[in-house]
């Protein structure tokens, strides 16, 4: 993505550092108290490599962010660091990491603040993302808001007037994992339990449902680009979708209609002031004719199942921050931790 960096000298003090704990990446922004960055790092996790050496890297990150800027590392006023859970917040460990074999039970804050030096807040990625649109994003000119990050599985974020929501247990905007689909049929999330929004409603839902549709004799431009050779995958989903195929258009159409029924049920529990969809799989974004597709299909749903002042009034939109969400995010939580 193209992103701006601040110069120094235009930006409003204090400065913040943010980490974004991927399975793949960890990346790192500076950002002044107005959420601009001033200086971007990135770099393999190498999960494999362990939690320690991991906490040591992302230490070591916020050190060079601050030599970007030319500043000392004590002039960084706070870290933020957002992480795969589930996780214990007040006691700052990672408790089980799907995608971070062994990194279950690690003291994960407290390493980092001890690598960088500096005091680091701790909060759960998906929430981190939330914060970052909240704050500078798309939700920027709202009070409340829900987001829902659409990627291999289905993350969720709810900040209500500067609140983020963790809950009681640390389990708290885990808005990938309500229930939508009780039935006795309902499809298995990948956490164990059946009907969840993210065995409906994330890319490797998608990419499970083509797969069975192709094998159950479904043709097509979809079923023949699969059979030559392509990888299956959203990115698929939505070219052929553009194209016209009647599977891909109906896999999106299908998708639609679990996010909006999950989003009800978000609305009427919380009712925000809108709902963000963010993550990898949104389908080309506003811009795209399938993005937009997807989310008229989220709204119209949506719609048909609650009440029309609730549906006239809560706004329905994508993220703007893209990849960099979770790390302006973590910083601006950081900020707030700072600012008590």
């Amino acid at each position: 993505m193209n992103r701006t960096t601040l110069p120094l000298s235009a930006a409003t003090l204090p400065l913040y550092a943010g980490v974004d704990l991927g399975g793949t990446n960890i990346k790192a922004a500076l950002v002044d108290d107005t959420g601009r960055i001033v200086a971007f790092h990135t770099e393999p996790t190498h999960a494999t490599r362990g939690p320690e050496d991991a906490a040591a890297r992302m230490g070591r990150a916020v050190h060079a962010l601050a030599a970007q800027a030319g500043i000392a590392t004590a002039d960084v006023a706070a870290v933020g660091l957002g992480s795969p859970g589930p996780l214990d917040i007040p006691a700052g460990r990672i408790v089980r990491a799907g995608n971070l074999p062994g990194w279950d039970d690690f003291p994960l804050r407290d390493r980092v603040a001890a690598h960088c030096g500096r005091p680091v807040t701790f909060a759960n990625d998906a929430n981190a993302a939330a914060y970052g649109e909240f704050w500078v994003g798309s939700g920027r000119d709202e009070t409340s808001l829900v987001m829902l990050t659409l990627g291999t599985g289905v993350g969720g974020g709810i900040i209500i007037g500067d609140l983020n929501v963790e809950g009681a247990h640390s389990h708290g905007s885990e808005c990938g994992h309500i229930l939508v689909d009780p039935s006795p049929e309902a499809r298995a999330c990948p956490c164990g339990q059946p009907g969840h929004l993210e065995a409906y409603a994330s890319a490797t839902a998608v990419v499970r449902r083509a797969d069975e549709a192709i094998r159950s004799g479904g043709s097509g431009s979809l079923a023949r680009a699969v059979a030559a050779g392509e990888p299956l995958t959203p990115i698929l989903v939505g070219r052929e979708c553009a194209a016209g195929d009647p599977l891909a258009t109906a896999l999106v159409a299908e998708t639609a209609r679990w996010l909006g029924i999950g989003i009800v049920t978000l609305m009427h529990a919380i009712d925000p002031e809108a709902v963000i969809i963010g993550g990898a799989m949104t389908f080309g974004g506003e811009a795209d004719p399938v993005g937009h597709l997807f989310i008229e299909a989220v709204r119209a749903e949506v719609r048909s199942r609650t009440f029309p002042l609730l549906a006239a009034q809560t706004a329905i939109r994508y993220a703007s921050l893209g990849g960099d969400a979770g790390a302006i995010g973590a910083a601006g939580l950081a900020r707030l931790a700072h600012r008590g």
